[in-house]
């Protein structure tokens, strides 16, 4: 792993067989697992875990204390924001291993998922799509959809720049 493409803060934890594209920055007490895929121009926040095999793609900001298991894709200029949390397992068990059963999410590009919000594993994020802080999203979300609440729900639409509009264009 070259690390003069990318600036990792000396507390991250960045695991043997990791992709780190150029401009990437990964801040304090991260830790990125084997076997992860993050693009160019990225910017890892404090206290995130990116678990094996994510990708995140180029452009990709991820917010403090955010949580990205195995499983997950996030296309090009996805923004996570503060404390969101992905899931990979529907009926998870302590006492039952379900590593065979991961259900993969996707978060088409970008997209935008608000502070706190939950995504259950199996989901698909559209294009431009917006997530409201805390919002818990059960199932796909449409391109340039606003949704909120829990179970989230859709409440408008967006435009690319995020801004409430009557319809998708």
């Amino acid at each position: 792993m070259d690390r003069k493409n990318f600036f990792a803060h000396e507390t991250a934890a960045i695991d043997e067989g990791c992709e780190i594209g150029a401009n990437t920055k990964i801040w304090h007490f991260s830790h990125l697992m084997r076997g992860c895929k993050i693009g160019e121009n990225c910017n890892i926040g404090q206290n995130v875990v990116v678990s094996p095999d994510v990708i995140l793609g180029n452009g990709v900001k991820v917010q403090n204390n955010v949580s990205i298991y195995t499983g997950v894709t996030c296309e090009d200029d996805v923004f996570l924001g503060p404390s969101c949390v992905f899931t990979n397992v529907i009926n998870p068990r302590s006492f039952i291993s379900r590593r065979d059963g991961f259900r993969p999410t996707k978060v088409c590009r970008g997209a935008s998922i608000g502070a706190n919000a939950t995504i259950i594993c199996g989901c698909t994020i559209g294009e431009y799509a917006m997530i409201g802080a805390g919002a818990v999203v059960t199932k796909d979300v449409p391109p340039f959809a606003l949704v909120v609440g829990n179970p989230a729900r859709r409440t408008g639409w967006v435009n690319k720049e995020g801004e409430k509009v009557e319809k998708p264009s």
